[in-house]
């Protein structure tokens, strides 16, 4: 197939362009600054707002993946707000509109979203029929603009008039890979550091996938013409905080933060605490639904074989340097 995936230079990006690419998919990245990425994938040049000469990449695509969006780690500022609300809501549209005018459309859509979308909460998870929104326990109000960003992200692909092809929302978890500066890479600099303790209690839970999960799921949905709509992208088994972080310690002394001082390292890191604090608990109802079966379902088989490759990546990284890993 022929893919197009706009905003794809990031962690995420990273590991579906390259898997793709190694499956023999033709990989074609859009943004805003292109440089010279995998052999054999090619990188365009496009705004994230405006229909350009990049839509030429679209007509006649079998299909588009956006992951298009601002970093949503950093401080809430007002400018950072808008910067992350256009960024997601501008560029979806911008692909709906290339999309509307292309003689030959993609078959298949698919734009990322976030399981942020559903309500904070410690109590039974969420599959794609969760609560949308704020959550028990009196979620604080600056929760609620994660929320709005993916309602209105959301909006944007289904507003679109594009009768010719399958829209997918893909409502990520936490994707887990051992890429330097990843999610999963940070985490266990933590752990190694002895600061990977319980955050406020860490009865919160995480919901999580592995990346290579991750890219099974993808290629599904590009395949299965029958499945529309929201589709979580979660291991069926996310974890309070305590228990990830437990794994990752790995016997190691793991010292406890309060949620002030939660708060106020996010202010020191230019984060906020919601990347922390909120209970995420999600999981795959329609992935399972389908008969999809997870390679690394649990988190301590998943980080085992994450923390095995973080280790050869960055003992080949130490080679090359000449330090000790």
């Amino acid at each position: 197939m022929k893919i197009v995936i706009p905003g794809g230079t990031g962690q995420v990006g990273g590991i579906l362009r390259r898997a793709l690419s190694q499956q023999g998919h033709e990989v074609v990245v859009l943004s805003r600054r292109p440089t010279a990425l995998e052999p054999g994938i090619r990188h365009v040049r496009w705004d994230g707002r405006t229909v350009g000469d990049w839509a030429a990449e679209i007509d006649g695509a079998d299909a588009v993946i956006n992951l298009a969006g601002r970093t949503v780690n950093c401080r809430y500022t007002d400018e950072h707000r808008a910067e992350m609300m256009d960024s997601r809501v501008d560029s979806t549209q911008a692909v709906g509109q290339a999309i509307e005018r292309a003689e030959r459309p993609p078959r298949v859509w698919l734009q990322t979203s976030t399981a942020t979308i559903y309500e904070h909460t410690y109590g039974p998870a969420h599959g794609e029929d969760g609560r949308i929104g704020g959550g028990e326990e009196a979620a604080p109000a600056s929760w609620a603009f994660s929320v709005e960003i993916a309602q209105r992200w959301e909006a944007a692909q289904q507003q679109a008039d594009t009768p010719r092809t399958r829209r997918v929302a893909l409502r990520s978890a936490l994707v887990m890979s051992p890429d330097r500066g990843g999610v999963f890479d940070i985490l266990l600099r933590m752990a190694r550091l002895g600061v990977g303790g319980p955050v406020a209690g860490g009865r919160q839970y995480v919901s999580w996938i592995h990346e290579h999960d991750f890219v099974r799921a993808v290629e599904l949905l590009l395949t299965r013409d029958d499945i529309e709509g929201p589709v979580n992208l979660a291991s069926p088994f996310p974890v309070p905080q305590r228990e990830l972080m437990k794994v990752l310690r790995n016997g190691r002394i793991g010292l406890p933060a309060t949620r002030l001082m939660a708060e106020m390292g996010a202010f020191v890191l230019r984060s906020e605490t919601e990347l922390l604090l909120k209970s995420r608990r999600v999981v795959p109802a329609r992935l399972l639904e389908e008969g999809f079966v997870f390679d690394h379902p649990t988190w301590p088989d998943a980080a085992a074989d994450l923390v095995r490759r973080h280790r050869t990546r960055t003992g080949m990284h130490a080679a090359v340097v000449g330090v000790d890993p």
